[in-house]
């Protein structure tokens, strides 16, 4: 009887540690087929193109709730994937909208050297598709990421990659395979991995953008940094809403996570003493970018320095907070960024409000508490100038905080722009960034303004692949054939502020800066002296007031005077035979409603 029990005793003893066993086996074979490389080496190495496309495709044969598709081809061949990952198992635009969630878009690898983004998203989507213990974020909204962006870059890997950053052991690099800085380049869009990207963002148009990056610059206490707009270049409800509700919930979650957090500044005179300062960011940045598109983008910053295993989990609790914010405010946030298209619109189209298209930073500091290591600045030997060396011991300082900016230039808005026919690169961009476009189908005549430009400078070296220029420019009225087949562009669309950030000239961003038309600078028709030394001398007899106009030429400037060619080109330029279409910007602005 005793033997009995015992047998029984034994039996149960075993059902049970089988019973026990095997959810707990069953969980170390799930942990261990989705551990990462991240993991895998102890958080010091990051996976390689193959292993991570691999990586995110289990996500989508394991889930219902993931589609993953190629936004198309890099220069070298190789796809650039999205998934979209939804409750609903909704995998289209129109679908999403319908679900009534906002929409988050993740970028990853922009720069691909700055990689953290990449292994972060890998380590969330597992939490909320395998693990689940954070399923209930799909409730909060739909995620449309980018795991790799820069994907060339990322193959470009090497030990050597990144001279300022710490970790991990191999990384991509910071440009594309064509030399191109995809984080230059949201605005202009040469490259094709951007005009995917912006394709993309266009056809979907989240409601919240998360670029994450890594930071170049000094040492400091701070794991994550932060970028957000929320200057004039926001829309004013939207940048009120970011300032007194989304940074204070954003930097207390991160922190609470335990990761020091402060916005991306930067030093005045190189020395945080002298005080920091906060900057607007160009569209041709993705926070600007996503700004003038009326949507919120986190940029996300983790500090070089520390640790990449700190970087990683440091930009995991950013995209987590965002998440839980976008949760608890995702009606808000969908009536603020409708709000924010149709008051644009109005603001700048229908009222003609001036819209502010140059800043700068005012000199009237406020205060703000910094967290840095000590320095010491001595003399070097090696580049003969002031060496900087931080100490890693810490301190906390108030110091000078310039974090206000005030408008510099601003512009009326115009009721439309007219593009020529053959122009029509500059028209595909547009299309390209959700801008609506019409083709004038017969030909027509319109009071419109011009600009005619003036000292001109190009800049000495390309920048972006692009001979950038600068200019002035004098401002002309008057009645123009419109020939069929030209394009229209209205204002009174969505789009209003990504139109003026291109189309007008005082654009630091716009399309003529960034040498779109740098033809029209190029004189292509010249005369032999002989034959403008007669000309000349009818034109003097002939024209009214030429002669005294030439005279007083001739007294002013001592250059000029002394200068044959540019005497005889004074007559040229005044000749119907001189190219009056040159320094004359094609586009053209239509003041009155069409």
């Amino acid at each position: 009887m005793k033997n009995e029990k015992n047998i029984r005793f034994l039996t149960l003893l075993l059902f049970f540690n089988i019973v026990l066993y095997i959810p707990t086996f069953a969980q170390n074979v799930i942990k261990d087929e989705w551990l990462t490389k991240f993991e895998k080496s102890n958080y010091l190495e990051t996976a390689r193109y193959e292993e991570t496309m691999e990586y995110f495709k289990k996500f989508e044969a394991a889930s219902e709730y993931v589609k993953m598709f190629s936004i198309g081809q890099s220069p070298q061949g190789r796809d650039i994937f999205a998934l979209i990952v939804s409750k609903e198992k909704v995998f289209t635009p129109e679908e999403a909208k319908k679900t009534g969630k906002p929409l988050l878009m993740i970028v990853n690898g922009i720069h691909s050297g700055e990689i953290e983004g990449k292994d972060a998203t890998m380590l969330l989507l597992r939490e909320i598709l395998i693990t689940k213990e954070k399923s209930n974020y799909l409730d909060h909204c739909n995620l449309l990421i980018i795991p790799i962006f820069s994907v060339d870059g990322h193959e470009r890997f090497s030990k050597y990659n990144r001279i300022n950053q710490n970790g991990p052991a191999e990384m991509g690099w910071r440009t594309t395979a064509q030399n191109l800085n995809l984080n230059r380049d949201w605005l202009k869009a040469d490259a094709p991995e951007m005009q995917y990207l912006i394709k993309l963002f266009s056809n979907w148009l989240p409601d919240f953008l998360i670029d994450n990056h890594t930071t170049n610059g000094a040492d400091f206490q701070y794991t994550v940094t932060y970028g957000i707009e929320k200057f004039q270049n926001v829309y004013p409800a939207m940048a009120e809403k970011i300032k007194s509700s989304f940074i204070p919930y954003f930097e207390k979650y991160v922190e609470e996570k335990g990761f020091l957090v402060f916005p991306y500044l930067g030093f005045r005179d190189n020395a945080p003493e002298k005080g920091l300062y906060d900057w607007f960011g160009s569209p041709r940045l993705s926070n600007g970018y996503v700004a003038i598109q009326n949507r919120i983008c986190l940029l996300v910053e983790t500090h070089m320095m520390k640790p990449f295993k700190e970087r990683v989990f440091g930009t995991k609790a950013a995209i987590e907070a965002s998440i839980e914010y976008i949760g608890k405010q995702k009606d808000e946030i969908l009536v603020l960024n409708r709000e924010a298209d149709l008051k644009t619109v109005e603001m700048y189209s229908k009222e003609k409000e001036y819209f502010p298209i140059q800043f700068k930073i005012k000199d009237t500091p406020s205060e703000i508490l910094y967290k840095g290591f000590k320095s010491v600045r001595d003399s070097s030997v090696v580049s003969g100038g002031i060496r900087t060396t931080f100490t890693g011991e810490k301190f906390e300082e108030i110091v000078p905080y310039y974090n206000e900016l005030e408008i510099v230039d601003s512009i009326i808005v115009p009721s439309a722009y007219i593009i020529p026919q053959e122009w029509g690169l500059i028209v595909d961009r547009l299309k390209l960034h959700g801008v609506e476009i019409e083709t004038i189908s017969e030909e027509t005549k319109l009071n419109v303004t011009k600009y005619k430009f003036k000292d001109v400078k190009f800049s000495d070296v390309p920048y972006e692949g692009r001979q950038t220029v600068n200019c002035n420019y004098d401002v002309i009225q008057e009645d123009e054939i419109i020939t069929a087949g030209s394009f229209k562009v209205k204002t009174d669309q969505r789009t209003v502020r990504v139109i003026l950030w291109l189309l007008e000239p005082k654009s630091a961003d716009s399309f003529l800066r960034w040498g779109f038309f740098n033809t029209i600078f190029e004189r292509k028709e010249y005369f032999e002296r002989y034959v403008m030394e007669k000309m000349a001398v009818e034109m003097l007899n002939e024209i009214p007031g030429l002669k005294e106009e030439f005279e007083k030429k001739l007294a002013e400037d001592e250059k000029f005077r002394g200068n044959p060619y540019q005497r005889l080109n004074f007559f040229y330029e005044r000749s119907p035979y001189f190219d009056h279409k040159l320094n004359v910007y094609p586009v053209l602005r239509v003041e009155n409603s069409l």
